[in-house]
């Protein structure tokens, strides 16, 4: 059976979250009744991440294996008509061996959260950023980020509700600067925790605001308790921007 591998983006502000869930809109059931559509094919698509509710994607990625052997570009083109109507597009198709995983075979993923820092609201990217009126120190943040880099136990940056089998990851880089009126935030390791981005977020956004400092987060890191983490930041501004693979 013929597999492909789909290159996806998404507002995430029009679903409940990627995976698929019964009577409620999901990234995944859009794109899944976009395959019935044109192949008339009831499939179970995997992917690589499974995004909260609000959480966007410029470059998640899944696949889908289909009974009939299209051209991938047929496959990408089909789908894009039928989902002309969802805020979720196919960027690239690519027929892959039906050994390849969208999910196990993920070496990394990369995510970018993004914070407008500015005293005005936003309207154009309202949904799509995190609004802080208060000026943030991005360098300290930056400096407070190398904290949780490499191998540790991330209970602290957990959430309650996380499946993962052991709260213990390698987060790979940490890299926080300003961008014009906006701080990005970018994390790559490869896997995380259930919101474990949007937990370190909020965390170091504390610090940018002076009401924590490095060692803060490395207490905090260290406790290894939930209840030491600082505020968890919205879905806003939280988007997957990259899947590697070998």
């Amino acid at each position: 059976m013929p597999r492909y591998r789909l290159t996806i983006e998404y507002d995430g502000a029009s679903y409940a979250g990627f995976q698929a869930q019964a009577g409620l809109p999901t990234v995944q059931g859009a794109i899944e009744t976009a395959v019935k559509g044109f192949s008339g094919q009831v499939v179970r698509i995997a992917a690589a991440g499974r995004t909260d509710s609000g959480v966007h994607a410029t470059g998640q990625v899944v696949h889908v294996d289909l009974e009939r052997d299209w051209p991938a570009d047929t496959v990408m083109n089909a789908l894009n008509a039928h989902l002309v109507k969802e805020a979720v597009a196919v960027l690239d198709s690519t027929a892959v061996g039906d050994d390849w995983h969208a999910r196990f075979s993920a070496t990394g993923r990369r995510y970018l959260y993004r914070i407008l820092n500015r005293p005005g609201r936003p309207a154009l990217e309202r949904g799509k950023v995190w609004h802080m009126k208060k000026a943030l120190d991005a360098g300290a943040m930056h400096e407070a980020a190398q904290v949780l880099v490499g191998h540790h136990d991330f209970t602290t940056f957990r959430d309650l509700a996380c499946q993962s089998k052991s709260p213990e990851k390698t987060l790979d880089v940490a890299r926080v600067t300003r961008v014009g009126e906006e701080v990005h935030l970018v994390f790559e390791a490869r896997s995380f925790l259930h919101r474990q981005v949007r937990s370190m977020t909020g965390t170091l956004v504390e610090v940018g605001l002076g009401r924590w400092t490095a060692q803060d987060v490395a207490e905090a890191l260290a406790a290894r308790d939930r209840t030491a983490c600082g505020p968890v930041a919205p879905s806003d501004g939280l988007y997957l921007t990259g899947v590697a693979y070998d």
